[in-house]
């Protein structure tokens, strides 16, 4: 049988990093199974070769003006008919965990969200989850039935495994009443931006800094590691940065391998949605902050002492 995954692209039509960890994580399932990966792409322009790269053995391209939107019950329609066997994996971006449990419900799944390892088993299905905004990690097991599957960005990562795949054109019935909602307008913000949430690194700031006059040095931190930029919710709040650099509980869940924090006193909120991060770096004045009792190395000082110190001696390193 086939093991499906969503390889979700970008509105430009390329792959997303997400997507290659989904056909990771599918082939980690397949290696134990003996199934096959097939990826289902909707609408993407790039090239199969870097989804063979990770372990799929065919790729379906999918192309529909009705799927040109996205629209949660048309693409759960477009997988559940693509299904061909008992497992689908998605990548728990925004959208695919958006319709993720209306796919389960089509296709009559447990679903399983949120996914940091590769099975211990395939039968039953054993593996572990993030669990209660991120706090804890839960140890599921699903003994029958088909599953839908979302991995967690940046925790499982990217395992080349290639393959000789094969590209195949699908055609699926779908129509603009499959969406069940209507476009009229479509507004692309354009940036350049790393996108947050699958950034390896982030600098994240917040009202320790003062003023968005200020956030310079996080721009300048950012651009030296090849990180995104984040911040708080008071931060988004009253303004000074876009809300959606905005992480934590009400904002964005992220997990990078590094996230520096900035003059962010860790409230259980903005935890919630940064407490996947493999390694937390926090930097504020007050020791007392809750946000040190989460973190991996501290330190306590003057932000704007320590962070010129930081990007000078980042500087040093890479020139060196």
């Amino acid at each position: 049988m086939a093991i499906l995954v969503y390889a979700e692209s970008a509105a430009d039509g390329k792959y997303k990093k997400a997507a290659f960890e989904a056909v990771s994580y599918a082939k980690s399932i397949a290696t134990q199974s003996g199934d096959t990966v097939t990826a289902v792409a909707i609408n993407a322009s790039e090239s199969s070769d870097s989804l063979y790269k990770y372990g799929a053995d065919k790729v379906l391209k999918v192309s529909n003006d009705a799927l040109k939107n996205f629209s949660p019950n048309a693409y759960a329609k477009v997988l559940a008919d693509l299904k061909d066997g008992d497992t689908i994996v998605l990548p728990a971006t925004n959208d695919a965990s958006s319709f993720a449990p209306l796919l389960a419900l089509k296709t009559d799944a447990t679903l399983v969200t949120n996914l940091i390892s590769a099975p211990e088993n395939v039968s039953p299905f054993t593996a572990e989850r993030r669990a209660f905004s991120g706090k804890g990690i839960e140890k599921v097991e699903v003994s029958e039935g088909a599953k839908v599957l979302t991995v967690l960005q940046n925790a499982f990562g990217l395992k080349e495994n290639p393959t000789s795949g094969t590209e195949e054109t699908a055609n699926v019935s779908v129509s603009e009443a499959d969406s069940k909602v209507k476009v009229v307008k479509v507004e692309q913000a354009s940036t350049d931006k790393i996108d947050l949430k699958e950034a390896e690194i982030v600098v994240s700031g917040g009202r320790g800094l003062k003023g968005p006059e200020n956030w310079g040095m996080i721009e300048e931190l950012a651009s030296l590691l090849g990180a995104a930029t984040a911040s708080s919710k008071p931060v988004a709040d009253i303004g000074w940065r876009p809300h959606s650099e905005h992480v934590g509980q009400t904002g964005k869940a992220i997990a990078p391998k590094l996230y520096i924090a900035i003059g962010i006193s860790g409230a259980i909120q903005h935890l919630a949605g940064v407490n996947s991060s493999k390694t937390i770096v926090v930097i504020n004045s007050d020791a007392e902050a809750p946000f040190f009792k989460a973190a991996d190395y501290g330190i306590v000082g003057d932000a704007f002492e320590v962070v010129p110190k930081l990007i000078e001696e980042v500087k040093k390193f890479k020139g060196a």
